[in-house]
């Protein structure tokens, strides 16, 4: 199955023209995606593609019952948390009842970057210190304070951040705590006060790293017990995507003293949140306030109410485990019959395919891994890819993904593996 040769040159001089050079585009020939609908994004042409990359649209592409909660409010009301208003407050308690009840209140955002970015400063602020641990190749958002705590981007790390192996260095995760607690001490040698340990609950930037469970727990436990806190980042392993839990920290038996999220929370309205424990905001509000204009206006607590309710209603965490391990064993069994497969790693419906040189095509990593994307893409299957060395597929796609989704999925994955496209 391959695409037409079309002839983007218009659209693409116009980009040139009018866009920044620092956007980027997916594949080898751009798609120009037109509508999108469930787990199908349909281009220009009419040709459907399986989307099992984007999670922003967590219940899937243009889910009718959140347009119509957004559409609706939009026809009624958007304001602000300025006013009294029930929207802000039942996304609030609905959200917190998916949590431990440690975790008591909630302040909204536009973004992850705009949630962690507070985060950062409410762990500035209540801890009194200034150093932050991150893993070396995580990203956590476009402010100039999170370039700095995003060594993906490729730039400098900021003032006060330490970067730990990840889970994908010699030792993996069951080495993980142990390296956050040699930070700790060169911290305290080097004279840096701890703020907080921000991670990723998925690693998906590291490369996928999801089991064994509880190994993120030791990591916590250093940082806690230093007087610093834990950020719990679950801006993409949120709202259900790793399956059984709505949470990635969840996993993994730790409470969070903050946890931020973002993308998938509004379905692709712009709604995000920092969640953390009554006493870590009362402390923060003493000495600061935050106010967003957007940040829990009527129209996006809309939407966000609309996603809980689907994800509630069709169960989608159960069919994120179901499907999630149905695609497992599928690779595991792919992985068995190639050796251009090197490791499944993951969650419910958060997977990464690790790539190792494949004989069919004689290319390896990063290059193998660029080939497969794009050779998927013509076959009609969007994935991405992640990691240090560019060397995983990244598999996250819609929780409304199913059996047959995955079965197409595996079927092209095959068929690109072992061709040389």
């Amino acid at each position: 199955m391959t695409t037409h040769s079309l002839d983007h040159s218009g659209i693409l001089e116009r980009r040139a023209r009018v866009l920044s050079p620092t956007y980027r585009l997916f594949y080898e020939e751009p798609l120009q995606i037109v509508r999108a609908e469930g787990v199908w994004m349909y281009d220009a042409q009419g040709r459907r593609y399986l989307d099992a990359y984007n999670n922003v649209p967590v219940v899937g592409h243009c889910h009718p019952y959140v347009v119509e909660a957004l559409t609706r409010q939009a026809r009624t009301l958007n304001t602000h948390t300025r006013y009294l208003a029930e929207q802000p407050l039942e996304l609030a308690e609905q959200l917190l009842a998916t949590m431990p009840r440690e975790l008591g209140n909630v302040v909204y955002t536009c973004t992850g970057s705009e949630a962690n970015d507070l985060a950062v400063r409410v762990s500035k602020a209540v801890t009194g210190g200034t150093g932050f641990i991150i893993t070396d190749f995580s990203y956590h958002g476009v402010t100039d304070v999170l370039s700095g705590m995003s060594p993906e981007d490729g730039g400098p790390l900021g003032p006060g951040v330490y970067a730990v192996p990840s889970p994908a260095g010699a030792d993996g995760p069951a080495a993980f705590g142990e390296h956050v607690r040699e930070c700790l001490e060169r911290m305290r040698a080097e004279g840096v006060s701890l703020a907080a340990l921000l991670v990723d609950t998925i690693f998906s930037s590291d490369g996928v790293y999801a089991d064994p469970r509880g190994f993120l727990a030791e990591a916590v436990r250093h940082v806690q017990a230093a007087g610093g806190l834990f950020i719990a980042d679950e801006v993409q392993p949120g709202f259900g995507r790793l399956g059984e839990t709505m949470w990635g920290f969840q996993r993994h038996g730790v409470l969070p003293d903050l946890v931020t999220m973002g993308k998938p929370m509004g379905n692709g309205h712009p709604v995000a949140a920092v969640a953390a424990r009554p006493d870590v905001f009362a402390r923060f509000a003493r000495r600061r306030h935050y106010f967003n204009t957007y940040g829990g206006n009527s129209v996006s607590c809309a939407a966000a109410l609309a996603v809980l309710e689907v994800i509630r209603d069709q169960n989608l965490l159960e069919n994120a485990r179901r499907t999630g391990e149905y695609l497992r064993r599928g690779l595991d069994a792919l992985a068995a019959r190639t050796s251009a497969i090197a490791a499944v790693r993951g969650a419910g419906l958060f997977l990464g395919v690790e790539l190792r040189h494949n004989e069919a095509s004689g290319l390896a990593g990063a290059a193998e891994t660029k080939r497969v994307v794009n050779g998927m893409c013509r076959r009609g299957v969007l994935l991405g890819s992640t990691g240090r060395h560019g060397d995983v597929l990244k598999i996250r796609s819609p929780l409304t993904f199913e059996t047959q989704h995955a079965d197409l999925l595996l079927e092209a994955l095959e068929q690109t593996l072992g061709g040389k496209d």
